[in-house]
């Protein structure tokens, strides 16, 4: 890379440029759906609906106009819903406009009324429909009329747009404090900048390459919205690692053979967990919900655009400054050692008296992890949308109208000749407060449409029993789905893939492991105190956002649960940052191992050489995962906190407690590896 750094520069930059031009338009084209389990019921019934029945499925819009002073049928009233109305027309996302019906989509009282523009597109497709005519629809207020599209396209719209505001805004503020925390790491703002750089050219590159990969299958907006946040905080924690060896090896060495060195080491080290955190992710893929399997993917990509920056533009950067890296150093900075003495001087009280600190750290862990198993999980209620957002305000007046269920109806398509009797069952099912008369399909086909109103809010625990039990009472050849069906199908389908995913996650990350360090005590240990951090992060999500505890001071009313989709991809999040710090931490242990033979030099030395970039690298990520629990919407503070607690607990309690105290309490054990398995694995060396 050094030697043919003008070809590296050349092909970044046409890289960049080439990528660079489709990352303006990111959001944009993403789609803005797919919060779905793929093959379910409810699916099916959406699709029916669509196909069958004018688009009145549930990604059908639903307007909500309203009068506290004039009825529906009022002239002014009438004028607004033909504006309504024009707003759809021309546009073939939207299929048939279903004007207000007396005794189902009018009030009791006259004064509310809900017209359906019903969906002529896929669901994303539809979330963009919302998103290009809400601000239209709305801007028909006035005059004592409110009009409020409501409806799921309708919530997804507004929910991601919270969501993206939220951590575009977490964003700008993370990168001055992290700047801030690498000029501290490094004394030096050339040095500090690189990171940074890195971090930018990997974020372009997966930003452009993620609007590529949509024009072949839908992606998901969330995807690019924690692709920034990982591309930042493992590009930082790359570079680091790369860049503090690389300072310490020019001590000694020119700039080409310091590159050498580096990539020798800490390259290894980096590319080994560069691979472990795409291991991790690529779990996820077996969850059938697009959303959920493209936030993967989106994550997977910004990592590899960093770690093939890390690998390549990096080296050929640092090989080109040379000594300047130190450029613009503060005065500490010249003093510094890459063998930090205060950890080599921790590494050594850890060596003295091991078993307090490892019955503290792991007595610490085991009481933060208890509370998750009392963890609930769901799919997010309607108040993770700001209180200001149109769907939300069209939302409560509905449920204020037309009864707490009203926002959620159930859709039933079932063939013709069964429609009676199913109307009849589904009407004593226990929690259903209304059934709508039987809608014959708008083609020739053999199907009819009823919807099923639910007594309680369609996010209420009791849906999930309600849903159950008109599944289980209605006859073989009806399905039900609608928005609450479709998500508690998704939440089932993430319960169900949750096993799989954390063994498969557990398996490949030893695997991995056991490759990269040819040892298997250690390749277990490691593991295990992996997922002993994993298991603290989601208690104390528990006592957070399900129990409430500390919920006024961030801000934020408690839904009583964790949102759905947290298990399943927060747990590879997370286990993918902790065998981060694993492999950093070990290899550099091993790496004085076979140099020295001595499990205490191996222990003490791989702290000290490894312990300041760990502690940096660590409060980069939390400062990077905590300004988003700084955002409105609950899912990114969700996600910020969890993040955020996970790395604070791994880095301190476990990377710098009780992993070094464990390779004390093991001694030559932790690196012995059997003949047979010596000769299976690929031989990898960390000393240079």
């Amino acid at each position: 890379m050094v030697a043919r750094r003008r070809w590296v520069f050349g092909v970044w930059l046409i890289a960049l440029v080439a990528l660079g031009s489709a990352a303006p338009s990111v959001f944009s084209s993403l789609a803005g759906a797919g919060w779905q389990a793929n093959g379910s019921e409810s699916v099916q019934v959406r699709e029916l609906a669509q196909q069958h029945f004018g688009g009145n499925s549930s990604a059908a819009v639903q307007v909500v106009v309203h009068s506290d002073t004039a009825s529906i049928d009022d002239p002014t009233v009438q004028q607004r819903l033909i504006d309504v109305t024009a707003v759809f027309d021309g546009d073939t996302r939207f299929g048939a406009v279903i004007a207000p019906q007396p005794g189902m989509t009018i009030s009791p009282d006259g004064h509310t009324g809900i017209l359906i523009a019903g969906a002529n597109a896929n669901a994303d497709d539809m979330v963009k429909a919302v998103d290009d005519v809400k601000d239209e629809l709305t801007a028909l207020s006035g005059d004592g009329i409110e009009v409020y599209p409501t409806g799921s396209s309708a919530l997804w719209s507004d929910f991601n747009k919270a969501n993206h505001d939220a951590m575009i805004q977490a964003e700008l503020f993370s990168w001055p404090v992290t700047l801030a925390i690498m000029v501290l790491a490094f004394g030096s703002l050339v040095a500090a900048g690189l990171p940074l750089l890195l971090t930018v050219a990997g974020l372009v590159a997966s930003a452009g390459g993620l609007v590529l990969l949509n024009e072949v299958t839908p992606i998901s907006v969330w995807a690019m919205n924690f692709a920034m946040m990982f591309a930042l905080a493992l590009g930082i924690d790359y570079a680091l690692f790369i860049v503090a060896r690389f300072r310490d090896a020019l001590r000694t060495a020119d700039p080409r053979a310091a590159v050498a060195e580096t990539m020798d080491t800490a390259g290894k080290a980096v590319l080994l967990s560069g691979l472990t955190v795409l291991v991790s992710l690529s779990a996820v893929l077996l969850v059938p919900a697009p959303a959920v399997r493209t936030m993967a993917v989106g994550i997977m990509l910004a990592v590899t655009f960093v770690l093939i920056a890390t690998m390549t533009l990096l080296p050929a950067t640092l090989g080109a400054l040379g000594p300047k890296v130190n450029a613009a150093s503060l005065p500490y900075a010249k003093r510094q050692q890459h063998r930090s003495p205060k950890f080599a001087a921790w590494g050594e009280l850890l060596h003295k008296y091991p078993w307090p600190f490892a019955l503290v750290s792991v007595g610490i862990l085991v009481a933060l992890a208890l509370p998750v198993l009392g963890l609930k999980v769901a799919m997010p209620s309607i108040a993770v949308v700001p209180d200001d957002a149109p769907v939300r305000q069209g939302y409560e007046l509905v449920q204020a109208q037309f009864g707490d269920g009203a926002p959620g109806a159930l859709q039933i398509v079932v063939p013709s000749s069964d429609a009676a009797a199913t109307a009849a069952a589904a009407s004593s099912v226990d929690g259903i407060s209304m059934v709508t008369p039987p809608t014959p399909s708008t083609d020739d086909s053999n199907y009819t449409l009823l919807q099923a109103f639910p007594a309680v809010d369609p996010s209420a625990e009791a849906m999930g029993t309600i849903l159950g039990d008109l599944r289980a009472q209605l006859p073989e050849s009806a399905l039900v789905g609608g928005a609450p069906a479709e998500n508690l199908d998704l939440q089932q389908a993430l319960n169900d893939y949750l096993p799989l995913v954390i063994g498969i996650i557990l398996a490949l990350g030893f695997i991995l492991l056991l490759v990269a360090l040819q040892v298997p005590l250690i390749a277990i240990l490691g593991t295990a105190v992996s997922l002993l951090s994993t298991a603290a992060a989601f208690g104390v999500a528990k006592l957070i956002f399900q129990d409430g505890h500390g919920s006024s001071l961030l801000g934020f009313t408690p839904q009583g649960f964790l949102d759905g989709w947290g298990p399943v991809f927060f747990f590879a999040m997370i286990f993918a940052i902790a065998m981060d710090y694993t492999v950093f931490l070990l290899a550099t242990a091993k790496e004085h191992y076979e140099k020295t033979g001595d499990p205490k030099a191996a222990q003490v030395d791989g702290l000290a050489h490894s312990g300041r970039v760990i502690f940096a690298a660590a409060a980069v990520m939390v400062a990077v995962f905590f300004t988003f629990a700084l955002s409105d919407p609950l899912p990114p503070k969700e996600m910020g906190i969890i993040l955020g607690v996970a790395v604070l607990l791994d880095a301190f309690l476990i990377r710098l407690i009780l992993l070094p105290v464990l390779l004390r309490l093991s001694g030559h054990a932790a690196w012995w590896a059997p003949g047979w398995l010596r000769r299976m694995l690929p031989s990898i060396r960390f000393s240079h």
